[in-house]
């Protein structure tokens, strides 16, 4: 069974968020990694770099596939997590704090509600 956070919102994609004021705190979820296998490599995004709502923001590459992360909300990447560029297995072993992926200023607050609650997220992927 995986691991569904309840202080956190999720997207259909498995990208999971954490709101801190107007940044946005974006991983992917345990599902996800579970789904993806051993993470080998992941390909952040430039900081300063605007991002809308959906676009291919983080490529992580496992043993199994290559997957795109999509930004959940609109706004500026703030920060990246670069050391998961050195220790990518990171995503795999704790997904919701060293596994985190980028940080996004977010531009329209009102996308914040349009992703899924932990029961939502937990009911999409067959964990409720």
């Amino acid at each position: 069974m995986s691991n569904v956070l309840p202080n956190l919102r999720y997207t259909e994609q498995h990208e999971w968020v954490k709101v801190e004021g107007d940044v946005a705190l974006v991983g992917i979820t345990d599902f996800a990694q579970n789904a993806l296998g051993d993470v080998t490599f992941v390909e952040l995004p430039a900081v300063d770099q605007q991002v809308q709502k959906g676009d291919d923001i983080v490529v992580v590459e496992s043993t199994k596939a290559a997957s795109d992360v999509y930004a959940p909300v609109s706004g500026k990447i703030v920060e990246v997590n670069t050391a998961i560029e050195d220790e990518p297995e990171a995503i795999n072993a704790d997904p919701f704090n060293r596994g985190w992926l980028v940080k996004i200023q977010i531009s329209d607050q009102s996308e914040i509600e349009a992703l899924m609650s932990p029961e939502a997220y937990a009911k999409h992927i067959g964990s409720d």
